[in-house]
């Protein structure tokens, strides 16, 4: 039987790969706000640069150092033995792999999601499904019984391009936050710009800050929102709207959760103008995306600011 993608990604351990190292973190001159909030009842996160660190400080599907780019595409030519059904032509492998790549990209990103204000998200399993596609035109081979069927082999490529790409690691205090919020009561979900192994790199992230037995026990799927689900990301208005319906299915109104992000206006700004409760954490320049103007403006301010996760402690009182 195939590997899931998190005992795939489990089984890339025992080889010992050499990955990206995650950034180191820039503390960032700001004074939290913890005073109390009443009638919150649940908390969605945001994900790559909350509550899982990332190279750059989010996620990204082409990085502006060529160099970057080539090291992660040959790894992946290389990890899934690509080159044999590549047409063989002067160059790296890469350099003749990578203009497909960007032309999906691109093809990606012009497509409508037909819905006013909203923007296109890429899959990137969906991108290297038609990497695959072309590559099988030329009777590319692999091993089904640990990658199973093509679509499964491409979220698994996809996993190892971007962790060939960018590094990763939970942020300080977010399994310590997250099981204490889970142990008080309160309901919690991924609102996010997401890919079919985000929660993937944050199961096994979280895992180095101690035990974890599944990560559903605290995101639950049914009430996460993943951008590349739906197709769009954000700030797309019908991403919000989709986390507000999944919750006021379990009878929570935007008014009582309380949203957590790094950036002000094409995520918590929205966020706000929907109801929610909004927090911003504060604690890595790398993320941060935010200006003093965003924090005085009545309209896009947070309700709380917080330098550390841990501090929602004091904010919920759990």
């Amino acid at each position: 039987m195939a590997k899931s993608l998190l005992e795939y990604a489990d089984l890339l351990d025992e080889r010992k790969l050499l990955w990206p190292a995650p950034p180191k973190i820039e503390v960032v001159n700001a004074a939290p706000s913890m005073k109390p909030l009443d009638g919150i009842r649940a908390v969605t996160w945001s994900i790559y640069g909350t509550l899982l660190r990332i190279t750059d400080g989010e996620l990204l599907f082409r990085h502006p150092q060529a160099i970057r780019m080539e090291v992660a595409i040959e790894k992946t030519i290389h990890e899934f033995n690509m080159w044999n059904s590549m047409t063989r032509r002067p160059g790296k492998p890469a350099d003749l792999l990578l203009p497909k790549y960007v032309n999906i990209l691109e093809d990606a990103r012009l497509r409508s999601s037909n819905r006013k204000g909203d923007i296109p998200e890429i899959d990137s399993a969906s991108t290297w499904r038609t990497m695959l596609g072309l590559l099988d035109k030329k009777e590319y081979r692999y091993d089904e019984s640990l990658y199973g069927d093509l679509d499964e082999l491409a979220q698994k490529v996809a996993y190892f391009f971007h962790s060939s790409l960018q590094g990763t690691e939970a942020a300080p205090g977010a399994l310590t936050t997250m099981s204490m919020l889970s142990e008080a009561g309160y309901r919690q979900a991924a609102l996010a710009d997401g890919q079919c192994f985000t929660l993937v790199q944050l199961t096994r992230a979280l895992r180095v800050q101690g035990s974890l037995p599944y990560l559903e026990a605290l995101l639950p799927d049914n009430l996460n929102t993943l951008s590349y689900e739906w197709g769009v990301r954000k700030p797309s208005p019908s991403l919000y709207a989709q986390s507000i319906l999944r919750f006021k299915g379990i009878g929570i109104e935007p008014s009582q959760i309380l949203h957590v992000g790094t950036r002000m206006n094409d995520d918590l700004a929205v966020a706000k103008s929907y109801g929610f409760r909004t927090v911003l954490y504060a604690g890595d320049k790398t993320s941060l995306q935010a200006t003093g103007a965003d924090l005085k403006n009545p309209e896009t301010r947070p309700d709380r600011l917080i330098t550390e996760l841990t501090q929602l402690r004091n904010i919920l009182q759990a």
